[in-house]
């Protein structure tokens, strides 16, 4: 008889279901006095965030809430997002975490559209809250966070949460999913027009890319974590989640601002923070009275556009130590890494930093990266020039979009996520983005890449933030206008200035005819809305 036809089937003893639900009883038991959270003057250990944990769960079952329910929870990065994220995935439930920046029509579209039972607020966010729930029209139970560290903010709730955590069970159980490809969060794409879809992850995808997180990020029992990442968007990266696994402390910050980050790296001995870009640019330019010096060496992940490598190398002047990831919430998250190669150190800055500025190689746990054509389906030569779509498959993709199964389809067409990333693969294997679809500048026929340009302008003395978009053009049909914020005391910097100094760094073809000076929109998780520029360029 050959081993495929014994009947060795799966019993509690080879098999468990993944869910990232295990990290904090894991970490419970083997740090059970290990500080798990910081909140300004708040400190508890990682047996007192699983008895609350615990005691969360117990109550929102009590209150109703089941496998397949949703909880949605609106706060920004506090203990209380951390316990939502154990909570309500022990209940077998989906949790929904709601982008702070958003207003109340789509908000309440949220709350209609993942059907969510109850709903968890801070009471920062009343104004925008109340509105939303009267637009949902749904009837939710509301709970109010009121966090000390708040500003002022009325309670619109049904009851406080502390008194709602109390009134819960320490002992609840906590159950691992029947199946781990069910649903553990829901959470919406910022959409540029219309309603934003609603990305449903599983446990076993958050499992496995919190695992990839923790090597990939070297996190270990004596990391701190600063989280200047909302944990709103892609549940924090998964980093809710592979801090716990790791065993390492994380330390909460409600707004990100510039002495606020220096301070706690200073103060709490902070280790290891992620942000975007942005997050980098507002570290290099902030004010001295706003800076403090700190001993150890911080290592920092970013996403979203590449940093340029002028924003690169200043962070490594400054003792942070710069790790690229590229993903999006169809992926949990980070799915790529840019990951240190022997010799790198050893480069020139500015090859160091160029280096550093792809999106690299796919994370541990995603099964393959590919750029390929996205008409046949074929995969692109990886010599650094041929451009395609950048595609991903593997274990950390979505299940799907909620209630829409035409954007699912197209999303999966082929058997390969469809990112909507230009990219090259390098003969190296590395992947370098060089744009959106949707933000090729096509001009006389020629692609112009938005990121090229930004990248020669950010090597600008004088720029600190910087966008390119289309321009419409009668006689070339489109080309490259540039949104600049200037650094302070750069005032006297001219459109001129900034033309000359791109014809003196690039192909005259791709240079701004345009320039345009002022702070850039951004999202709540401070990438550029170059949608609302490509409006500007349009003059709408």
């Amino acid at each position: 008889m050959s081993i495929f036809e014994q009947n060795l089937g799966r019993t509690p003893a080879n098999y468990v279901p993944l869910s990232p639900v295990s990290f904090l009883t894991r970490t419970a038991g083997i740090y059970p006095n290990r500080v798990a959270v910081i909140h300004g003057a708040r400190r508890y250990t990682y047996a007192q965030f699983a008895d609350r944990a615990r005691r969360l769960a117990s109550s929102l079952a009590r209150a109703g809430v089941g496998k397949g329910d949703t909880v949605a929870i609106m706060a920004p990065n506090t203990p209380e997002m951390l316990e939502a994220h154990y909570a309500v995935p022990m209940l077998g439930a989906v949790l929904c975490c709601i982008n702070t920046r958003l207003d109340a029509g789509a908000i309440g579209f949220i709350l209609r559209h993942s059907e969510a039972k109850v709903v968890l607020t801070d009471r920062e966010f009343a104004k925008v809250m109340a509105p939303a729930l009267a637009e949902a029209a749904t009837n939710p139970l509301v709970v109010d966070i009121d966090d000390i560290l708040a500003p002022p903010g009325a309670l619109i709730g049904a009851i406080e949460y502390e008194a709602f955590l109390q009134a819960g069970d320490p002992t609840h159980p906590v159950r691992l999913p029947e199946d781990e490809w069910q649903a553990i969060a829901l959470n919406y794409t910022s959409g540029t027009t219309g309603n934003p879809k609603g990305v449903v992850a599983h446990h076993r995808g958050a499992y496995l890319n919190a695992c990839a997180n923790a090597l990939a990020f070297g996190l270990s029992p004596r990391s701190v974590y600063l989280w200047t990442l909302p944990m709103f968007h892609c549940n924090g990266w998964t980093y809710t989640w592979a801090v716990t696994l790791a065993g390492g402390t994380h330390v909460c910050l409600r707004r990100v601002e510039p002495a606020l980050i220096f301070a706690a790296i200073a103060e709490e001995a902070v280790t290891h923070m992620c942000g975007a870009p942005v997050v980098l640019s507002m570290l290099i330019h902030a004010p001295a009275e706003a800076r403090r010096a700190f001993p150890q060496s911080v290592c920092i992940a970013t996403g979203g556009a590449a940093p340029p490598s002028t924003v690169i190398a200043g962070m490594e002047a400054m003792g942070f130590a710069v790790t690229h990831l590229y993903g999006l919430t169809e992926t949990y998250g980070p799915s790529t890494v840019c990951l240190w190669q022997p010799g790198i150190d050893d480069l020139p800055m500015d090859e160091k930093s160029a280096f550093m500025a792809r999106q690299g190689v796919a994370t541990p746990m995603i099964e393959e990266v590919a750029v390929m054509n996205p008409a046949t389906m074929a995969v692109m030569p990886a010599d650094g020039v041929s451009m395609g779509e950048l595609m991903i498959r593997g274990n950390t993709v979505m299940k799907g979009y909620l209630k829409n199964p035409a954007a699912t389809e197209e999303a999966f067409a082929g058997g390969w996520f469809h990112s909507g990333d230009l990219a090259v693969k390098h003969p190296d294997g590395y992947v370098e983005i060089k744009d959106r679809a949707k933000d090729v500048i096509i001009s006389g026929g020629e692609n112009i890449s938005s990121l090229e340009v930004e990248e020669v302008l950010y090597k600008h003395p004088d720029i600190m933030e910087a966008a390119v978009v289309a321009r419409p053009d009668d006689k070339w049909g489109e080309t490259p206008q540039a949104f600049v914020t200037l650094k302070p005391g750069s005032a006297g910097v001219t459109a001129a200035d900034i033309i000359a100094f791109c014809r003196a760094h690039m192909a005259h073809y791709k240079i701004p005819r345009h320039v345009t000076f002022g702070p850039l929109p951004k999202t709540s998780t401070g990438k550029i809305q170059k949608f609302e520029l490509r409006e500007r360029a349009r003059g709408n």
